[in-house]
């Protein structure tokens, strides 16, 4: 069998493997790709002569992949998948306007969405595509402009622009709290009175949580061997404030993004100003080292940035004329009114 070591292989095969392998079915494979049996077991075939090795156990009834099949995968989809997003992206950018924002699946529902269709009636020719994941997208993504993250400072890139720091308060359902102040629920006037309640807690073994947890905040208060009545574990700070909202339990949220319903009166901090327990963390404006300096993303960029402000100033996080980077030096608040 003649082999050149450093032939690049094409395409084509590459996605019939790629196909076979995930569907584990030529049959479903040859469907998926619009293409005859037959075809796609040729370019298998011809894969694996181009490669001297077997990618498949073929029985009657089932396909199963061999470990040269299986390392070919791991290798085959990040590839076929950066492929497909920089033909996605040559093919956007010959039609509408659109910007990729990356963040985090609480901070895209609790503070970018409520105010991205303030932005889209400035720019309706502006498409936004927003991928909220937990998991860190790879800055060279052909497919994302801007990352929005929670980070330390320490471990962003030097192009990361600063928009607010982080400040976890626990909050209560006003109602809940009402009902508390007027003997009809367990009284909650202290970091001690929450061992009669149920505690919301993110349930996230990532570096940040150490920060963001209950056990956390009671040593600060000096309660380290508190227990409460019961714990509710959740994924997200989204699901804790929609739990806090609803009345189920006492959650301890990020400052940042609880501002609107504790001004609304919907969340109140029962401890009030002097639970408030600053964190190390902030969270950053990220450009992707992919993305293609254009117009609509020099105006989405600038357009997050203002509502950054909005939001340092509405928390009080900082004084007016007071540069950002002094602010991230500090890493604090200046408390806002209680509600």
């Amino acid at each position: 069998m003649n082999r050149l070591p450093h032939r690049p292989l094409a395409v084509g095969p590459l996605r019939a493997f790629e196909a076979v392998a995930r569907l584990l079915s030529f049959r479903a494979a040859a469907q998926e790709l619009n293409l005859t049996q037959s075809a796609v077991s040729r370019q298998i075939r011809a894969l694996e002569e181009e490669l001297g090795a077997q990618l498949f156990a073929r029985g009657t009834r089932h396909v199963e992949l061999t470990g040269a099949g299986i390392t070919l995968q791991r290798g085959v989809l990040p590839l076929l998948e950066r492929l497909d997003a920089t033909v996605r992206q040559i093919r956007m950018a010959r039609g509408r306007k659109q910007v990729s924002i990356s963040t985090f699946a609480s901070f895209a529902s609790m503070w970018l969405l409520p105010r991205l269709e303030a932005f889209q009636r400035e720019h309706p020719d502006i498409d936004i595509r927003v991928s909220a994941t937990d998991h860190l997208v790879d800055l060279d993504d052909p497919e994302i402009d801007l990352a929005l993250r929670h980070a330390r400072p320490d471990t962003v890139p030097p192009d990361a622009q600063r928009l607010f720091g982080e400040v976890i308060t626990p909050v209560v359902n006003a109602g809940l709290l009402a009902q508390s102040r007027q003997g009809l629920a367990p009284p909650l006037e202290s970091p001690a009175d929450l061992a009669r309640h149920t505690l919301l807690e993110e349930d996230d073994r990532r570096a940040s949580a150490a920060n963001l947890s209950w056990r956390h905040w009671l040593r600060q208060h000096g309660q380290p061997r508190l227990e409460p009545a019961r714990w509710i574990y959740l994924n997200f700070t989204y699901q804790q404030v929609q739990a806090a909202l609803a009345g189920q339990g006492v959650a301890l949220t990020r400052l940042a993004l609880v501002h609107e319903p504790l001004q609304r009166g919907e969340l109140v901090e029962p401890f009030g100003m002097a639970a408030r327990l600053p964190s190390p963390w902030a969270y950053w404006l990220i450009p992707s080292r992919a993305a293609q300096p254009r117009p609509e993303l020099a105006q989405l960029q600038q357009w997050l940035l203002a509502q950054a402000a909005e939001s340092r100033r509405a928390l009080g996080e900082e004084a007016a004329g007071d540069a950002p980077e002094a602010a991230a030096a500090r890493h604090q608040f200046t408390p806002a009114a209680a509600s």
